[in-house]
């Protein structure tokens, strides 16, 4: 078993996920963490007389060899690492709701203090792609920025929603780093610098990334969730009642391969193996554990998995020495092999019973069957089921059905049975029980990602409405594809085992559509054109395959025309495809237009597609709120510039006051700190309504990014990024007619 070889308990608070490892003076490894007290403090116990003069850094008073640094405002994200490789030393990064600070230690002063309109929620620091300088690069409202040395924005792009993770890994392998981001909707997407190269959907919130080793990279959610990816495969994952507090990777049985480090919010660290989730160690601490970083703290050539809590203990840990290689549990590796196969050996004996049963029964009497008997079902007997598309009743909303139903085998009856003579009731009774008892399902159980609460879903039918058939509805709340896996209990009425059958159904990605005649609806004026190189026949294959169409539909050649309805809440979708190759989508729904294109650019291939869009609904309404932003703009500016007169009147204001009270002067002293008290509480007032109009800003700035995001998301490829850019710098330039041209027709020219 793993022991820490250090152990410190500082006086101080950390905040969650908020704890980094830096050379500052590019010697001296140095913890730095943020405080519940909007501080920034940094742990040196290589350098105890060190002093600074500047204002943003004190020395503690609780510890000599910690140094505070005064933010002034909630920290909300924090790294260091090297920003300037030319410094020789690394920078503390300091991300809040408005603003970025680099920060340099050693020589206690900014590189830059940059504000950030769209805040940041998390923050990473490397290179990305084939941008050669180091990035610091803050994910915040639904937008990604990355920063040099000098503050200069040379990153800029939209994600789906606000960012809560960042990772920077090799997701294809060619030797340059990938950006993995987690946001609230509950997407991993993979940014090749501006562009998406790959999107994973989870069940919740991400709210933890870090890379493994080449492709891999652990992911950790806010439901308490944790597990590993290699590109867009799970290798595995498991589920806690605790929260995933911080992940990191780090190699703690010298096997050449990382292993991912969880620290948990009951005080649990463990360290689970990347290939299948095995604990191979654990320890505990009294408090919620903070953060998991790693450096040679000790200064002996040594890396050591350090290990905060949120009441500032410290422990580090080094790797176990070549000859434990494995796990590193307080139990031996035979002691754990005797354990495995004596619950092995449970099993097989269990089952063997089960079988010894199953045999009595059927070697009993036949007469017994009439009665329903425990034995075993037909051996021809299979599972069937079906997806269809339910409208709803006044009871039911309308949703997605998934039947699942047994086929029983036929037994035939045995030669001479109907000319037995002189019982007549035995006979009849000898026929019935011959004939093919009717199977039941008793119970079903499906697990399917982000469709039911706790990810699974039981249904057990009452003795009285047992039947070889049960319907489940099915209402999944984004439009994604599915795997539906289950497992059916099947047996006979009066069965006291059953039969577990497993399957898995894939759920079509817009299965929450019905197919509707084209007459009946009315047809949306939002729409999206396009041409791809494709026959009408292979549309009609896609479409088979990403929406659940009945039996009886005979969707003929180009052209063609077909409607559907939405059952989440009664939107028309139609789509039109010519023989020419033309296809137009209308909907006022501009994610599904989105979703469908991308569907068809993942079904054909399609590596660039442009894209004429005009959604007059969503443009009105995206018009009134860059109208919002722009007031809510000016109005900061005004408060700000308030605020700063007011601080300069403040200074005049004190300085009097305290002439007139060195003077004796106390009539007037009075009226000058009275001046001070009403002016003091004009900037309380002020203060709360900036910070109103912050709140309103980025609920709109969020909006605007959105609308960016899914103006690209119509297009693929090349397009798709060249929207994003020329969107931003129309906004950048405040040309809103441009802005809707390029989400038009996807481009800023006439």
């Amino acid at each position: 078993m793993l022991l820490p070889v250090f152990t410190l308990k500082l006086r101080h608070k950390i905040s969650p996920r908020m704890v980094a490892v830096g050379r500052y003076d590019g010697t001296h490894p140095c913890l730095a963490a943020a405080t519940q007290a909007d501080k920034i403090f940094i742990h040196n116990p290589h350098t105890r007389s060190q002093h600074f003069s500047a204002s943003r850094v004190i020395q503690s008073p609780l510890e000599s060899d910690v140094s505070l640094l005064n933010i002034n405002q909630a920290v909300s994200c924090l790294t260091a690492g090297v920003l300037n490789p030319q410094l020789g030393c690394d920078t503390l990064l300091v991300g809040t709701q408005t603003n970025l600070l680099a920060y340099d230690v050693y020589n206690n002063s900014d590189l830059f203090y940059r504000e950030v309109a769209d805040g940041a929620n998390a923050i990473v620091l490397g290179t990305l792609g084939d941008i050669s300088s180091p990035l610091a690069i803050i994910g915040g409202n639904c937008a990604l920025q990355g920063f040099d040395h000098e503050g200069s924005d040379l990153f800029w792009t939209v994600t789906g929603d606000n960012v809560h993770s960042l990772a920077l890994c090799d997701f294809d392998s060619d030797g340059k780093k990938e950006l993995l981001v987690g946001s609230e909707d509950f997407d991993i997407r993979v940014f090749k610098e501006d562009e998406i190269v790959a999107e994973m959907t989870e069940t919740e919130v991400i709210t933890s990334l870090c890379p493994m080793y080449g492709s891999r990279f652990g992911y950790a959610l806010s439901n308490g969730t944790v597990g590993v990816y290699d590109k867009t495969t799970r290798y595995w994952r498991i589920k806690s009642k605790n929260h995933a507090m911080s992940i990191h990777a780090f190699d703690l049985n010298c096997d050449g391969v990382p292993e991912l480090i969880t620290g948990w919010s009951n005080g649990k660290v463990d360290a689970r193996s990347d290939r299948t989730g095995e604990v191979i160690f654990k320890d505990n601490f009294s408090s919620a554990i903070a953060g998991v970083v790693e450096g040679d703290y000790r200064m002996d050539g040594h890396v050591q998995l350090i290990c905060c809590s949120v009441d500032g203990e410290i422990r580090g840990y080094l790797p176990g020495t070549a000859e434990v290689q494995g796990n590193l549990m307080d139990t031996s590796v035979e002691q754990d092999l005797i354990r495995e196969l004596s619950q092995k050996k449970q099993n097989l004996l269990l089952e063997l019973r089960n079988y010894e049963e199953n045999t009595k029964a059927e070697s009993s009497s036949p007469l017994s069957e009439a009665d329903g008997h425990r034995g075993i079902i037909p051996a021809n007997t299979k599972l069937h089921t079906t997806l269809s598309v339910n409208l709803g009743s006044e009871t039911q909303a309308p949703h997605t059905e998934l039947c699942i139903s047994t086929s029983n085998g036929k037994k035939l009856f045995p030669t001479g049975v109907c000319g037995h003579q002189g019982h007549p009731g035995a006979v009849l009774e000898l026929l019935f029980s011959l004939c093919p008892a009717d199977t039941i399902i008793r119970a079903v159980l499906i697990f399917a990602e982000g469709i039911f609460i706790g990810e699974s879903h039981v249904v057990h039918p009452s003795v009285h409405n047992l039947s070889n058939s049960i319907c489940i509805p099915v209402t999944p709340p984004k439009d994604v594809p599915v795997d539906l896996h289950l497992k059916a209990f099947v047996g006979y009425r009066s069965s006291t085992q059953f039969h577990v059958f497993e399957l898995t159904r894939q759920l079509p990605r817009f299965s929450m559509y019905a197919l509707t005649s084209p007459d009946s609806a009315t047809e949306p004026l939002s729409y999206v054109n396009f041409v791809i190189a494709e026959r009408a026949q292979r549309v009609v294959i896609w479409l088979s395959q990403n929406f659940l169409l009945p039996e009886d539909s005979n969707i003929q050649n180009a052209p063609f025309r077909v409607c559907f309805t939405s059952l989440r809440n009664g939107g028309q979708l139609y789509i039109k495809v010519k023989p020419s190759g033309e296809i137009t989508v209308n909907t006022d729904d501009i994610d599904l237009a989105g979703d469908i294109i991308q569907s068809l650019a993942s079904f054909f291939a399609i590596e660039d597609l442009q894209v004429e869009a005009d959604f007059p609904a969503y443009f009105e309404e995206l018009r009134k709120v860059l109208v919002k932003v722009d007031e809510y703009h000016s109005v900061h500016q005004k408060l700000s510039a308030d605020m700063a007169d007011n601080s300069n009147l403040i200074r005049s204001l004190l300085v009097r006051a305290e002439d007139a009270r060195l003077m004796r002067d106390m009539k007037t002293m009075k009226s000058r700190y009275m001046e001070l008290y009403d002016l003091n509480k004009d900037l309380l007032n002020g203060y709360k309504i900036r910070c109103n109009n912050h709140t309103e800003l980025l609920g709109n700035l969020k909006a605007v990014n959105q609308a960016i995001q899914r103006a690209g998301h119509l297009r693929v490829g090349k397009p798709k990024n060249q929207v994003i850019t020329a969107c931003r710098d129309a906004i950048r330039s405040n040309n809103i007619n441009t802005l809707f041209r390029i989400m038009r027709v996807g481009t800023a020219s006439s």
